[in-house]
């Protein structure tokens, strides 16, 4: 079993509690599953992840992913809310998942050591952080040199129409938490990475996969 501890060897602060988060669980649960599962599912899937993988997925949430993973792989999951990381922990325990385990971290600051796991995995989490830049780089650093890293996440649109239709809605969007402007390439920006894939599972959808390894 993955046992990780922080770099300092100090027991990490909690994180900030985000009532954003804490007040979307419910409605949360409800409807994104439904949408998200099966693409996580089939892009996991698609890696063919080896046994023994050590996994780190930035923004578990309340774990509607686990079980996309094989069960001969480590999984540690990490989030800043506590509301949807009680969701993930008590999926777990139904489940009897002892392959996965969660803890509350900050995306932009993983107190890890550089190049700890083997796959390095986020779904729909890089677009509410307050700094994704950020955030990738420490995805990077924390991937091992011939790992790989997958992100999904809606980026902003290279067809200027459809760009500047999505981007009208920011404003809203913004004080829901998430951003509809992040374009990929600011995010893959001078690091040691080399893109295998960025693309869409169907030509309608509003989201991209990012496949990417560490060199």
């Amino acid at each position: 079993m993955l046992k990780l501890e922080s770099t300092s060897g100090e027991t990490a602060p909690q994180p900030h509690e985000s009532s954003f988060y804490h007040n979307l669980v419910p409605a949360y649960q409800a409807v994104w599953p439904a949408v998200a599962r099966r693409r996580i599912q089939g892009n996991l899937t698609a890696l063919d992840i080896p046994q023994g993988t050590q996994v780190l997925e930035v923004g578990v949430g309340t774990g509607m992913s686990l079980e996309a993973y094989p069960l001969h792989a480590n999984v540690l999951g990490v989030d800043l809310s506590e509301s949807m990381l009680a969701e993930a922990e008590a999926l777990i325990a139904k489940e009897k998942w002892d392959h996965i385990q969660v803890r509350p971290m900050n995306a932009e600051k993983l107190e890890f050591d550089d190049a700890s796991f083997d796959l390095v995995t986020s779904f729909h989490t890089i677009s509410v952080v307050s700094q994704p830049e950020k955030m990738m780089r420490e995805m990077v650093r924390v991937c091992k040199p011939g790992g790989r890293i997958l992100v999904i996440n809606h980026f902003r649109s290279d067809n200027p129409l459809i760009a500047r239709v999505v981007d009208s809605a920011g404003g809203i969007t913004r004080r829901l938490g998430w951003r509809t402007d992040l374009e990929v390439n600011s995010l893959l920006t001078e690091l040691p990475i080399e893109v295998e894939s960025c693309h869409k599972n169907n030509p309608l959808s509003l989201f991209r996969v990012l496949v990417a390894k560490r060199v």
